[in-house]
């Protein structure tokens, strides 16, 4: 039974919205999609043949043209992989839909392949060379691009495995995806009678039942627990093939492929992780332990480890006023923020329900600029849903601002990329927080506001170091299902601390974390994500005046800065170790709040 049914959906949270692909095309069938796919065929095949071999003896004003030809082909493409992606994740379980992704992904590789010269001739040009053209404004618009690229020039490979690495791909870590997708996508797990998907039973966690927390870790840990041997088959088959394409390329660790597209130096990531990690005591074992003083116990088992606080209030909240409080706290901030935001909710750019066969979580794809980011949730009314819905708007909000910059040029590095969608969660945060004045209810937002933030930095540094040894002990052979659990209890136990119970139905839970297996090593850039915006909000609260402009030009600029010259402005530095403390101490100070309230 789908959880809508449950909680009575339709009197209760309300209308909740689904998107409008129609936007983008108005069907798999349809023939715009078609005449898409022809006409990127057709401009492929054009472009190799007036370009393959020759980059090198452009002038910069040709090489400019040839790179916004390039730009126009490859936002087709990814205009037709982007529908595909959403409509897939719409519904997991349809195989007609399955179907229509896997063709549309082989189609576009086909297409793609004939582009693949390009970028590699680029990276030949020596420096010198490359900096005359760029004296060109027709190549010079490129220039942040073209400056990212580089950071692959000694990675690459010859033309001929490049190529065939990328039309492999479908048919490697792509198909891999898939199988995880899908797999979990069609998981049910028993609860009290019932089957429900991976997001009905996760949301159980925090139900103020202990009885229903407790029968929903056990039902998630053992239903994972009979696929493990598939979902280690294919964690130790996509580990296989990154440390393959890394020894080809010469990357120096697993994380340093990750780092180098986030255009992130090795040294600042280590010192973020190792950080956080030195604060564990200071930050999760603390507030555990505290938090398992308000459930009078000496620990608290991991199924009550997010749970309500004893006194706290079980509402659900109705999605108009989820809508309408996220945007209140963007208002207060910006105006324009606020108004990028409900066009969201106007247009048909947000797809809300928890429904059988949709994907788990949530995410904001920004598809291409010449069409409009779509949002994806599963709300299902609890306060942490609405933080889902600030973050994610965040991100959209973000991916509108910054699509003035191009195809090519308006993505952000993963590490970025979640500055805007922490600091929508924490306008949110903060302009409820202000509103509070009944302190029970106060030490109830305090606390799910800690919680929330040890799952995006302590937890996601936790999974940051899970990776470091699962890839690292996999680079010695094949690893069993029982050895890639004993890493996860092990980092488990170090980053959540002493007060933690475990048992042996939490092994499995490594298995359905996404990111593992779709994106090795993203995880820390949500605590990057979080403690910059942690030392921004701070400097947003010594001074205001001025900061909202700062701060809509930084989400403007998109990808053509990098963090130091992007947190300039604000007098910020991530490559000083102190500045990561900084964002920590925040975290510590509610901490010491809730503590002062005891």
């Amino acid at each position: 039974m789908a959880l809508a049914a449950e909680h009575d959906e339709t009197t209760t949270l309300g209308t909740l919205p689904e998107w409008r692909l129609t936007d983008m095309y108005d069907g798999p069938d349809s023939a715009a999609l078609t005449g898409d796919l022809v006409e990127a065929t057709q401009a492929s095949a054009a472009f190799a043949t007036a370009y393959a071999g020759k980059i090198g003896g452009l002038q910069g004003a040709d090489l400019g043209a040839a790179v916004a030809e390039y730009e126009r082909i490859d936002e087709i493409l990814s205009r037709v992989s982007s529908y595909a992606q959403l409509v897939h994740s719409g519904d997991m379980s349809d195989p007609e839909v399955g179907r229509f992704y896997q063709s549309v992904v082989e189609r576009v590789t086909d297409i793609s392949t004939q582009l693949v010269f390009f970028t590699l001739e680029l990276n030949r040009l020596d420096d010198d060379a490359l900096a005359e053209k760029l004296k060109a404004p027709e190549l010079a618009r490129y220039s942040a691009w073209l400056r990212d690229l580089r950071v692959y020039r000694d990675h690459q490979l010859s033309d001929e495995l490049e190529t065939l690495l990328h039309e492999k791909s479908v048919a490697g870590r792509s198909a891999w995806n898939r199988l995880f997708d899908e797999t979990m996508s069609g998981l049910r797990f028993p609860f009290k009678g019932k089957e429900l998907t991976v997001t009905q039973i996760l949301e159980r966690l925090s139900s103020r039942n202990p009885d229903d927390r407790r029968e929903a870790a056990k039902s998630l840990g053992g239903t994972l627990r009979g696929e493990g041997r598939l979902f280690a088959l294919i964690t130790n088959t996509l580990a296989k093939d990154k440390e393959i394409d890394d020894r080809w390329r010469h990357y120096p660790a697993p994380v340093s492929a990750r780092n180098r597209a986030n255009q992130i130096e090795d040294e600042v990531v280590e010192a973020l992780v190792n950080t956080v990690a030195a604060h564990y005591p200071q930050l999760s074992h603390r507030y555990y332990a505290l938090k398992a003083k308000w459930f009078g116990v000496e620990k608290l088992d991991y199924w009550d480890r997010n749970a309500p606080l004893p006194d706290e209030a079980d509402r659900l909240i109705p999605w108009v006023e989820a809508r309408d409080t996220v945007l209140s706290a963007y208002g207060s901030f910006d105006p324009r923020m606020a108004a990028i935001g409900r066009r969201f909710f106007d247009e048909g750019w947000i797809d809300a329900p928890a429904r059988p066969g949709k994907a788990s979580g949530a995410f904001a794809h920004p598809t291409v600029p010449s069409s409009h980011p779509y949002i994806l949730l599963n709300y299902q009314g609890r306060t942490r849903d609405v933080m889902t819905l600030a973050h994610e708007l965040g991100h959209g909000v973000h991916q509108v601002l910054a699509a003035d910059q191009g195809h090519l040029q308006s993505g952000t590095p993963l590490t970025l990329a979640e500055t805007a969608s922490v600091f929508g969660e924490m306008l949110t945060f903060q302009t409820l927080l202000k509103r509070e004045t009944d302190p029970k209810r106060r030490k109830a937002m305090l606390a799910s506001k800690v919680e929330d933030m040890l799952n995006t930095v302590v937890r996601q540094v936790s999974f940051h170091f899970f990776e470091t040894r699962l890839h690292a002990a996999r680079r010695e052979g094949e690893l069993t299902p029982e050895k890639i659990c004993d890493i996860w209890m092990g980092i488990q136990g170090e980053s959540l601390g002493p007060a933690i119970r475990f048992d042996d139905d939490y092994r499995y839970y490594w298995a359905y974390i996404p990111h593992f297996v779709h994106t090795p090593f993203y995880v820390y850039a949500y605590a990057f994500g979080d403690c910059l915006v942690n030392s921004l909000y701070a400097v947003y609260g010594e001074s205001e005046t001025g900061f909202a402009e700062r701060y809509l030009e930084m989400l403007k600029a998109g990808g053509t800065l990098r963090h130091g010259d992007l947190l300039a402005p604000f007098g910020l530095n991530a490559a000083d170790p102190d500045f990561w403390a900084k964002g920590l101490s925040m975290i510590a100070g509610f901490i010491d709040e809730l503590e002062q309230m005891e």
